[in-house]
């Protein structure tokens, strides 16, 4: 099994014919055999007169090349021709198929390059930007997020759920204002009595007022031990 390597910048036979063929400006669907297999030879020649190693395949590709030439010039029956696949449209084959695959490569690699150009951060802990100052220290934002879930899941199970068609759009602003109204009443109200509405957008809403009013410092968020009932307070 013969080690592959490259020969100066080519990675093999067809990589080394397809260089012969660019510089030479000639279409791959129309090589000019003879001219080719010269210079593939005369590459060749120059590699074992530096004392570099030729691969079996490239001496196996100069046979081929030789054997195309070969068949150019020689007369062919028509017998023959039916029934022998044609070399050279085999080679044309390999090469377009091989050059497909660099023009893959090629691309591929540009885009690692690009890959390469950008930097990602490590996940940060968010609790260092949230304020807490308002929140009673026994009951946590965390707290306050796995109550809302609670809360969600149960109202999931007690189908059906009451739901509301309207076009009003349903704003914090708003549900800020009837928060005030039910604590200027209250005073202190659990913190799911405050969703009297079920539906997506209002219990969104909802929440979100909920967690301003605590950073505006209009209400805050006690829970007298754990796993009771969560309360808000008018400040």
């Amino acid at each position: 099994m013969d080690i592959a390597f490259r020969i100066d910048n080519f990675e093999g036979p067809l990589d080394l014919l397809l260089h012969l063929i660019k510089i030479n400006k000639m279409n791959i669907l129309d090589i000019e055999i003879e001219k080719i297999t010269e210079q593939y030879l005369d590459y060749l020649n120059k590699m074992e007169q530096m004392n570099l190693e030729i691969t079996s395949n490239y001496l196996l590709m100069a046979s081929e090349l030789l054997y195309i030439k070969s068949k150019k010039l020689l007369p062919v029956q028509k017998e023959e021709e039916q029934k022998e696949e044609d070399p050279m449209e085999s080679l044309t084959n390999r090469l377009l198929e091989y050059q497909s695959y660099k023009q893959i490569c090629e691309t591929l690699k540009e885009k690692e390059n690009m890959r390469k150009e950008i930097y990602t951060n490590s996940p940060i802990n968010i609790k260092e930007y949230i304020d807490n100052s308002n929140i009673d220290t026994d009951i946590t934002l965390d707290d306050l997020v796995n109550a809302f879930k609670k809360f969600l899941i149960r109202k999931e199970e007690e189908k059906p759920i009451r739901t509301k068609v309207t076009e009003k759009e349903i704003t914090i602003s708003d549900r800020k204002i009837r928060i005030r109204n039910i604590l200027l009443n209250k005073k202190r109200v659990s913190f799911y009595e405050l969703f009297d509405d079920y539906s997506k957008e209002y219990i969104v809403a909802t929440f979100l007022a909920i967690l301003e009013m605590v950073k505006e410092q209009e209400l805050t968020i006690k829970q007298d031990e754990i796993f009771s009932e969560i309360i808000c307070e008018v400040v």
